[in-house]
């Protein structure tokens, strides 16, 4: 099955554009398989991320063995958020650099994978603007009871423990901090409770050593209760928490829906390890309000991605302008203009993202 004209197209504008603006990568967002080894001819020696939304598509990107391959988070919904995932996801894996920038094909006009065109849009994105690393106004943004510097404390511990794991596996864990008073009665005990008949300070977070026995414990069952103070009240107990009028996308484990249900019955924030990826997802009210993916130093954020209006395909080789913003940067491209109706629009489609 040959290349679509429109995405073809774009593959061999973002070879150019990625050769001209000194890109590290060219990063294809895509939920649709494509005849990936034309894909992979086209580029020719330009590197290629491709980072996918389907659960069925990553497997079957990784039999091509010469492809890059990033899985995006579950609930990513909109194009702002899964782009912004993506980058996100290369950055702290390593795969792109911090101060880079990036060429990226995605389709920002119809998200539909049974779409004729499967592609239809090019940007170019600084991850320098755009990528930062958590600060307390981002924790002050979740209008929380919890104290700043203890959200802080307790995300930075969520971020190692999916970063480092413990004995060589995969961990994951759950945070319930503050409203302890209508928090502790959903609980149950599954396990002791290893810091009872400890003295305060000795149950604080900022200890040291505390936090590193958390990390021992994560490997147990059930979750961890911090006070608005960041004093470990509970551990490894069971949140007895329904999760009527919840709503999380599909694929999420049971600790995921405790979390989110804990913190739509009470006034406290649920931070959520996930075991197979890693990411913390922070729940305020019955909902995520903040994704962190951890790096080996601190936890990063991705701030939005606006994208712009598209503009219609030009008549020259010059790479028309954007009606405004940062991401697309004009270049002298020298290539075909098509003739054929099938290959109208080759660069990109009018409309909003």
């Amino acid at each position: 099955m040959a290349l679509p004209p429109q995405t073809l197209g774009l593959l061999q504008a973002a070879r150019c554009l990625n050769t001209h603006v000194m890109a590290d990568a060219v990063v294809l967002l895509t939920e649709t398989q494509l005849e990936w080894s034309e894909v992979i001819a086209e580029m020719g020696d330009t590197r290629l991320i491709v980072a996918a939304d389907h659960a069925k598509l990553a497997p079957r990107l990784r039999e091509e063995g010469t492809l890059t391959v990033i899985n995006l988070p579950i609930d990513s919904r909109s194009i702002q958020e899964r782009l912004g995932q993506a980058l996100l996801e290369a950055t702290c894996s390593g795969k792109l650099k911090e101060m880079g920038r990036v060429v990226v094909i995605y389709n920002g006009v119809l998200n539909d994978p049974n779409a004729p065109e499967p592609l239809d849009s090019l940007s170019v994105i600084h991850l320098n603007d755009h990528l930062e690393k958590m600060k307390l106004s981002d924790l002050r943004r979740l209008k929380s009871t919890v104290p700043v510097e203890t959200l802080r404390r307790v995300i930075d511990l969520a971020a190692q423990i999916g970063r480092e794991g413990r004995e060589g596996q995969p961990v994951g864990a759950l945070f319930v901090v503050g409203d302890t008073e209508n928090v502790l009665p959903l609980c149950r005990p599954i396990n002791f409770n290893p810091f009872r008949g400890y003295k305060t300070l000795d149950r604080s977070l900022v200890q040291v050593k505390v936090r590193e026995q958390i990390k021992e414990l994560a490997k147990l069952d059930g979750a961890f209760i911090i006070t608005n103070k960041g004093i470990a009240k509970e551990g490894c107990v069971y949140l007895d928490v329904p999760s009527k009028d919840v709503e999380l996308p599909a694929g999420f484990g049971s600790r995921h829906w405790a979390a989110a249900s804990v913190s739509k019955m009470t006034k406290a924030v649920a931070i959520c390890v996930s075991q197979s990826s890693g990411s913390v997802r922070v729940f305020v009210g019955g909902k995520q309000q903040m994704y962190v993916a951890a790096t080996p130093s601190r936890p990063h954020l991705w701030s939005n991605v606006r994208l712009d209006t598209h503009v219609s395909r030009p008549t020259t080789g010059l790479m028309p302008q954007p009606v405004s913003g940062p991401f697309h940067t004009p270049v002298k491209l020298n290539l075909p203009i098509p003739h054929s109706a099938d290959a109208k629009d080759s660069v990109s489609k009018n409309g909003d993202a």
